[in-house]
């Protein structure tokens, strides 16, 4: 079976941040093939600011899709996209343009409410429940009226940290203890 995993990164929560750089090493365990988005340009002082914010959306689909322009997504039996933050949008978008819901899988970390103006075929989302880029509760809102499993990390920020290493480093274990269980699942 032919897999592909393509990673959407934040615009500051590179694909060599925790949480991607181990979604990254579980996926190409599971036998993925990886392709990396490391687009950039973002203007400064997005946070707030809902221009500067499409801004970076447009950025990050337009790179995104010349990234992958040379992909034909028909090619692979299972396609997981892997997003953060902004990048959660993208992915959903192209997702919505190339591939049905049932062709496509979803690990989303940190979303923004944007992300489900998209369908959202089969996924998992993580989202902390002090997220400063969020209203609190409307990620889980969201994927419950969809059916989406959601793990919220109590007092996480948008990066899931509570400011507690010890905890961190918890919280990052176990979701990717739930990150590498739905990759096996969507691998079978």
């Amino acid at each position: 079976m032919k897999k592909l995993a393509v990673f959407f990164p934040g615009i500051g929560y590179t694909v060599d941040k925790p949480l991607l750089h181990y979604s990254r090493k579980l996926v190409a365990d599971a036998g993925y093939e990886v392709k990396l988005l490391p687009y950039s340009g973002f203007p400064q002082k997005v946070k707030g600011d809902r221009d500067k914010m499409l801004e970076s959306y447009r950025i990050a689909l337009a790179q995104s899709e010349e990234m992958l322009s040379d992909i034909d997504f028909s090619d692979y039996n299972s396609v997981l996209f892997v997003g953060k933050s902004i990048g959660t949008i993208a992915a959903a978008e192209i997702a919505a343009k190339n591939l049905t819901p049932v062709q496509s899988h979803f690990i989303l970390y940190t979303p923004l409410e944007d992300t489900f103006k998209f369908p959202i075929g089969d996924a998992i989302v993580f989202t902390g429940s002090a997220d400063p880029w969020v209203k609190n509760g409307a990620i889980s809102d969201q994927c419950a009226e969809r059916g989406i499993p959601c793990y919220v990390i109590q007092n996480g920020n948008h990066s899931l940290e509570t400011g507690n290493v010890q905890d961190d480093i918890e919280h990052l274990r176990k979701i990717m203890k739930k990150t590498e269980k739905y990759i096996r699942q969507i691998g079978q």
